[in-house]
């Protein structure tokens, strides 16, 4: 638990800042997995670069009002965390989701990401 805490904190922080990007660039490996029912017609993401960017292209259309971040529960190489979102997305309107989120760390780095919500 003593390397996931500092990293689960850090993940915390970041999204509380809305710093998306930096979160990625700063946490997550290089082979990263991220399966997202948002994202459903696709196959899970895999890579870094792949989830940069497609966090840059929700950036592009999308206006954050507000981000909850829970502190994060650890159990072993996972954590969990709550995160509530409101946002605006042009020619969609206001909407707002909340969703539990579990990583997966190995080797100092965010190698999985899923989420779960309703």
């Amino acid at each position: 638990m003593s390397t996931i805490k500092p990293i689960a904190e850090r993940l915390v922080a970041l999204l509380r800042e809305h710093k998306f990007i930096e979160a990625y660039r700063e946490l997550f490996g290089e082979e990263t997995e991220s399966i997202d029912p948002l994202y459903t017609v696709m196959p899970p993401a895999r890579g870094l670069i792949t989830l940069v960017e497609r966090e840059k292209q929700f950036q592009a259309k999308a206006t954050i009002h507000k981000v909850e971040v829970s502190e994060p529960l650890i159990s072993g190489d996972y954590f969990s965390i709550r995160i509530y979102m409101d946002y605006t997305i042009e020619d969609k309107g206001r909407k707002s989701l909340e969703e539990l989120a579990v990583y997966h760390v190995r080797t100092g780095k965010i190698v999985r990401q899923q989420f779960f919500m309703d």
